[in-house]
């Protein structure tokens, strides 16, 4: 007879999250917001990260929430993962929440025979799974790992289309985020534009992401002058850091853009930057389900993105935001001209994605969804 599994775990939980890192990223930032919202309703958590790092982990810290590091120095390091056996075993944990692939391997190798249920969240669409030795450690920790969590049902249709996730595993998570960190209101917005060096009147288009080849961000700056001819006094605003960052200032250089494309790196503010833009702008390859995209919705803002992995499930074309394919410059190039040259459109567009993420993607239904992720794992475990 199969056992009954209730709707949602018992409480409270000790529960461990098991990330890379918490450098500034989408899948960190929901890790530590899901923390925060669990450590809130009663849980004991913790977060272990592989490597050393900072950025988000004094959030946590300050919060009262233990950081562990696992000083990881080569691939499967034997104290690294020692670490995170003690972690657990110290936790007394009920659940082992891995966050994506070289997590979910760590966490497999690192704790037989403590008694802790495995959980893992796939964050995006597996780009790095064409690493044969990746998918290869990854396959075999899903033989301990009795609940899969998806973000979004793109990445769930993915990961078990492929044969990946077996079904029965298979579980969808829309990523959430605390929605009350996200104002728009007219002094918020000032106060952002000051940080950022802009004026009151400057018209100004926003991105948000780590500077890396599938973000597409060479496109943003591809299309600036045609942007331009139509509204000289435009400006685009890069928020994140990362290996291209060279490459595209060397691209702005060339394009005599120095006066219109700041690229403002990484910062940890981004919640209060956001209403500093008119128009948010998300030009990626591939996207499981964006934070970013998430907290611009939040913030109420007019939002053009590429027509790939969980954007669709966030946007609606033409009622909450535009989708444009990905890789097309003419149709990024044709969605921001017509946003930049109607702002009520652009108030009409932010209003209904700010109600969408309000109503399906908040860090409240986030915990939720991981409480009944949690007890069906303890119930197969």
């Amino acid at each position: 007879m199969t056992p009954h599994v209730p709707d949602v775990a018992p409480r409270p939980l000790h529960i461990v999250h098991v990330v890379d890192s918490l450098e500034v990223g989408g899948l960190e930032r929901v890790t530590v917001d899901l923390a925060l919202a669990q450590a809130a309703r009663g849980h004991q958590v913790r977060v272990f990260s592989i490597t050393d790092t900072h950025g988000l982990k004094g959030e946590l810290l300050d919060a009262g929430i233990p950081v562990i590091e696992g000083h990881k120095q080569r691939s499967l390091d034997r104290h690294t993962l020692a670490a995170l056996r003690g972690c657990v075993r110290e936790a007394q944990a009920d659940i082992v929440h891995a966050h994506n692939f070289v997590p979910n391997y760590h966490a497999a190798l690192a704790t037989p025979g403590l008694g802790a249920a495995q959980v893992c969240t796939l964050h995006d669409m597996g780009a790095r799974l064409q690493n044969r030795r990746l998918r290869t450690l990854f396959r075999l920790s899903l033989l301990r790992t009795p609940c899969v969590a998806m973000v979004g049902s793109q990445v769930h249709r993915q990961h078990v289309g492929s044969g990946l996730i077996s079904p029965d595993k298979a579980h969808t998570v829309l990523n959430g985020i605390p929605v009350e960190r996200f104002e728009h209101s007219a002094t918020a917005r000032s106060v952002a534009r000051q940080q950022l060096g802009l004026a009151d009147d400057d018209l100004v288009i926003g991105c948000v992401g780590r500077l890396v080849e599938l973000k597409n961000h060479h496109r943003m700056i591809e299309v600036m002058p045609a942007l331009l001819a139509r509204h000289p006094g435009l400006k685009l605003v890069i928020i994140g850091d990362g290996v291209r960052a060279a490459a595209l200032r060397q691209q702005i250089e060339a394009l005599g853009l120095a006066g219109h494309v700041l690229l403002a790196g990484q910062r940890s503010d981004v919640g209060t930057l956001l209403c500093a833009f008119d128009v948010f702008a998300l030009p990626s390859q591939t996207e499981g389900l964006s934070i970013a995209l998430l907290e611009a919705c939040a913030t109420g803002l007019a939002i053009v993105a590429t027509r790939v992995g969980g954007n669709v499930e966030i946007i609606t074309d033409g009622e909450s935001g535009l989708l444009v394919p990905a890789d097309d410059n003419t149709a990024l190039r044709d969605a921001l001209l017509r946003l930049l040259s109607d702002r009520p459109a652009r108030e009409r567009l932010g209003a209904a994605a700010r109600a969408w993420v309000r109503a399906h993607a908040s860090a409240t239904a986030l915990a939720d969804a991981y409480d009944r992720v949690y007890a069906h794992a303890l119930g197969r475990h």
